[in-house]
């Protein structure tokens, strides 16, 4: 992969949902030695620190966890996105994944002012789907999908102008999709992967197809990792476990060929709850993974002793 500059921004959001945890992840991530990992590919990195919320109004919501501060979050979000995509490649080191909300909306934006279409691979065992008005735990974290697609019900955060068409997103690894999820996303063309299809066909023809896609069109291609992508065998420190996700193995193929395809433009790492980890494995399995989406061979993977 070409050198690239890279751009690390702190997001210790932990309002998406309620299980607390997340806003330890970028120092986390920090301390797992990221900065390091990538620049010893010979990538020029920097740390521009932790993004700021800034004031919000802390009333409660009587179905919704967290509301304001999650809007406060996302117009956050969505401006250091776009300014750090002026930048260089920016990975958001949440933080859980309603960070998303703000990191994809604002990517979409600079998108739109290059004038290149946006492509978003979604690397979790959930949709997201869900709107503020479908959700039923009130958890935020579930409804970014929506947002950025343009669904209604999102009522005091930022409008969104720059919509990601469907057909320009792609989902691998589900296995937990509420109803009403499956009803809305089987009505459009977006492309999803459970594990069963995985299990049996793998994983490397669809996100091959998929990344053919975005070569086709020039495209921006935004990847939002969630750790419940992978099977809690062996990535824990997550709050929303679901057995049988991405193996080792699966999740290194997929990062390796986001690499060899030199698409990435942007990063999620989300989710990630330093509470629930053991001895920190979540953590170096999360920083090796974005070392190989940034050119580490299955032939240069340190030995890890824990």
């Amino acid at each position: 992969m070409t050198q690239q500059d890279i751009l690390l921004l702190g997001v210790p959001m932990d309002c998406g949902k309620a299980r607390q945890g997340c806003l330890m992840g970028p120092d986390a991530y920090r301390t797992a030695g990221l900065a390091d990992a990538l620049s010893e590919l010979g990538h020029r990195v920097m740390d521009l620190g932790n993004v700021d919320p800034g004031d919000f109004d802390a009333k409660p919501h009587p179905n919704l966890h967290a509301l304001h501060e999650t809007i406060a979050w996302t117009k956050a979000l969505s401006d250091a996105a776009r300014e750090a995509m002026t930048k260089g490649l920016p990975i958001f080191m949440g933080g859980d994944h309603a960070l998303a909300l703000g990191s994809v909306h604002g990517v979409a934006a600079h998108a739109a002012k290059v004038g290149r279409p946006l492509f978003v691979l979604w690397l979790d065992a959930h949709t997201d789907y869900h709107t503020p008005t479908t959700t039923a735990s009130g958890n935020l974290h579930g409804t970014p999908v929506a947002y950025f697609t343009g669904a209604a019900g999102f009522d005091g955060f930022p409008a969104v102008p720059n919509q990601v068409p469907h057909d320009q997103i792609a989902m691998l690894g589900l296995r937990s999709v509420d109803p009403e999820e499956r009803a809305a996303l089987q009505a459009t063309d977006l492309s999803y992967v459970d594990m069963r299809r995985i299990d049996e066909d793998g994983i490397a023809r669809p996100l091959s197809a998929f990344l053919e896609k975005v070569r086709a069109k020039d495209g921006l291609l935004h990847v939002s990792l969630d750790v419940d992508f992978l099977d809690p065998m062996i990535a824990p420190a997550v709050g929303t476990t679901v057995p049988g996700g991405a193996t080792m193995r699966e999740a290194h193929l997929v990062m390796e060929m986001i690499s060899d395809s030199q698409q990435l433009t942007s990063l999620d790492l989300v989710e990630l709850n330093p509470f629930l980890d053991e001895r920190g494995r979540t953590a170096q399995l999360m920083v090796d993974l974005t070392a190989s989406a940034f050119g580490r061979r299955v032939f240069d993977r340190p030995t890890r002793a824990f």
